[in-house]
């Protein structure tokens, strides 16, 4: 894969009047200093169990599949109120040498710090085809999630038996597709209560058309511009278990696309999901939801498709939320080294602004190539934070550029009151040695208030990363369940105020890199021991108002039922 050319940046100015009413602060927190010295996240991975090692299957044939590594999930398959973890895995190619492969892992959690394997009594078998991405979504509504393996070759949808147990029901649904898939989301576009299926895919390429590439003088992975890009894919469900493609019908067949990575957010808070896309060395992607099975194509009046000189970037993972505290969803998109990762505030009325630079997170990744990403707030201090893993796709980097190396540390930037994003040297603790990341998933594993990490490295073992910071503050976890909604309440809207200030979250569909996130809704709340005001707006459009909660609990909430419980 040739270099890269390293790009100058500058701040986009952009001013708009917001046609919505806008969430702002309605109080001052207290102070709170940065993280201290000590590491906020400790490497449980031995400890917990999990031995599960990424193949990519590397051969000197350079194959470009062996780059993009694999991606991971955190979801409670079997109800029990515990994350548990599954990760996905690679595969082997024609050339590569010959290997035991051991195919995807499922790891019980079993609610003491440890995990149990159970891949093969799941049913979680695979099909061969060299394994890309993660999504989960409960596409029937029976209180169970499903699952949807994104590869390098046709995809799978395992439907949850509801005992432990998944079963193939992937010709059925006709979800199977072809070609390279990558990220996948679920989400109710449509808003009839059943979760749609996005799947991006990436360039038109097979082992026959791999190519002998090389960058000085020494053989090298090719870069995807020598490949054509294809269109990602939309399903419709249609109920009953089956699917129906919509990809033209809707707007969003693209042959320009390159995707890697996808997010599906409300973008203009009118009650209806939209998708962003992050592709591969061409313009990004912005669809706004038409409210009639259509999306319209946002990206070049908006500003997220180009970096503020008007070049498309290496986009590989995306996230969307509200890193400045305004009520509106904001892009997050990882980029190649020398490119530096993009952060698009939205402005309102289909207007974005790069912060990248003014943000600060320009200042820390320069020689970083980003993957998995995520909006969390690690330390419960009340404002989204931004992890970030990297690792390179070229494994003999060192010998092509002296400023660059294969393995990468984790990068975890804290929220400066909304205005800066500050690298609090996360590659300084052991936890985070360097690695060569891919895919990462956030969710609260051990149920004590604070958000974990699950990373899945390229050939590599996978790491998990438990979270030490947030004990030290207060917090809320919100399971929401919907009834006219769909199940999984995608694309709700929730509004928390505390005497400090008010937050705005949103269920979104996908987010990351070829992985799936925890759907409970976590809020830091800092000093703050009682929510006045929480406010769901369900995606069937009905709004629940609860008072008067207390911090620290795990609470589940029903669309329509005027009772929470703890």
């Amino acid at each position: 894969m040739s270099s890269r050319l390293k790009r100058k940046s500058v701040v986009a100015w952009c001013l708009c009047f917001a046609s919505i009413t806008i969430i702002v602060i309605v109080g001052t927190q207290p102070p709170i200093a940065s993280v201290e010295s000590s590491s906020p996240f400790l490497d449980e991975t031995t400890a917990a169990g999990i031995t599960f090692e990424h193949q990519r299957g590397a051969s000197n044939k350079k194959h470009l599949v062996e780059t993009q590594g694999s991606g991971c999930a955190l979801l409670d398959y079997d109800g029990d109120g515990w994350l548990d973890v599954l990760l996905i895995n690679g595969g082997s190619t024609p050339d590569s040498p010959p290997a035991d492969f051991r195919g995807h892992a499922l790891y019980h959690n079993l609610a003491n710090g440890k995990f149990q394997e159970v891949t093969a009594k799941s049913g979680i078998r695979g099909n061969g085809s060299y394994g890309m991405g993660a999504a989960v979504g409960d596409y029937d509504n029976d209180g169970h999630p499903d699952l949807y393996v994104t590869n390098f070759g046709p995809n799978i949808l395992y439907h949850n038996n509801g005992d432990g147990t998944f079963t193939d029901v992937t010709s059925t649904a006709g979800v199977g597709g072809s070609g390279w898939s990558t990220s996948a989301a679920f989400f109710d576009f449509d808003n009839d209560g059943n979760l749609d299926l996005f799947v991006t895919r990436y360039v038109d390429y097979s082992y026959e058309k791999n190519l002998d590439c090389s960058e000085m003088n020494i053989r090298s992975y090719c870069h995807p511009k020598n490949f054509a890009g294809v269109s990602s894919k939309l399903y419709r469900n249609l109920g009953q278990g089956h699917f129906q493609d919509v990809s033209e019908k809707s707007g969003i067949a693209n042959a320009e696309g390159k995707g890697l990575g996808v997010v599906a957010a409300d973008f203009d808070c009118d009650g209806s999901m939209d998708i962003y896309v992050a592709n591969d060395t061409t313009r990004n992607f912005l669809y706004r939801n038409n409210h009639d099975g259509t999306f319209s194509d946002m990206t070049l009046t908006s500003g997220t498709g180009y970096n503020i000189e008007g070049e498309a970037e290496a986009g590989m993972g995306t996230d969307a939320g509200d890193y400045n505290g305004d009520g509106l969803q904001d892009i997050v998109v990882t980029n190649y080294d020398l490119e530096a990762n993009a952060l698009y505030r939205n402005e309102a009325n289909w207007l974005f602004s790069d912060e990248r630079w003014l943000a600060g997170i320009a200042k820390t990744d320069h020689f970083l190539l980003g993957f998995g990403v995520g909006f969390i707030d690690f330390d419960n201090d009340g404002d989204q934070d931004l992890v970030v893993v990297n690792g390179h796709v070229l494994d003999n980097a060192e010998l092509i550029r002296d400023d660059i190396r294969y393995a990468e540390p984790i990068q975890l930037l804290e929220n400066q009151q909304g205005k800066f994003l500050e690298n609090v040297a996360f590659q300084r603790y052991a936890s985070a040695s360097p690695k060569v990341g891919r895919g990462v998933a956030f969710g609260d594993i051990d149920n004590d208030g604070d958000l974990d990490i699950l990373v899945n490295n390229s050939g590599q073992k996978a790491t998990l990363l438990i979270n030490q910071a947030g004990q030290k503050r207060n917090w809320i976890l919100l399971k929401l369940i919907g009834v006219k909604s769909n199940r999984d309440a995608v694309g709700a809207q929730i509004t928390l105020t505390t005497e400090h200030s008010s937050q705005v979250s949103q269920i979104r569909g996908g987010r990351s890199y070829l992985s799936a996130s925890d759907t409970r809704v976590h809020f830091g709340l800092g000093n703050s021991e009682v929510i006045k005001s929480l406010r769901i707006k369900w995606p069937s459009g009905a709004e629940d108002v609860f008072q008067n909660l207390r911090a620290n609990q795990i609470l589940s909430i029903q669309e329509g039922v005027t009772q929470v419980k703890g």
